[in-house]
């Protein structure tokens, strides 16, 4: 099983490294055969992480029932109800980052002098998730 994690963090880790490579010495003429480079690390990726979660499968099934320790309905509808706002937190989050970098990288284009106040704006928008991570953090504790 760790042998096909390894080879699950192996396209990862040759995409980082042409990349680097590509960002080193630059070359105009490479993408015909980087299209087909990055096709067979994606493929090595799909067929390793479904042998993985195959196998995954599999050891699950195969290990001994353990006793429900103290989780309930009410308990486990409690956590889902704690992560809740993180999630919905983050997707608001991610719905405002989008418009709000796009307008921030025209604006700082046109005038460069507004980089921090469109800094500042990004990071109101970032804030929202750390308020839904915060609010789930203090419902844990309630439970």
């Amino acid at each position: 099983m760790m042998g096909l994690v390894g080879v699950l963090a192996l396209p990862v880790v040759a995409t980082l490294g042409v990349g680097v490579w590509m960002e080193l010495k630059p070359r105009p003429s490479t993408a015909r055969w980087l299209r087909g480079g990055l096709l067979a690390n994606l493929l090595l990726f799909a067929v390793t992480l479904a042998t993985v979660m195959g196998l995954g499968v599999q050891e699950v099934l195969a290990a001994e029932p353990v006793a429900a320790a103290d989780i309930s309905l009410g308990r486990g509808l409690a956590l889902l109800g704690i992560g809740l706002p993180t999630g919905l937190a983050a997707i608001a989050a991610a719905l405002a980052l989008g418009p709000i970098g796009s307008a921030s990288l025209a604006v700082i284009a046109e005038k460069p002098e507004m980089f921090g106040r469109t800094l500042i704006y990004l990071g109101l928008a970032e804030g929202v998730a750390i308020y839904g991570l915060v609010m789930s953090i203090l419902l844990l504790d309630k439970i």
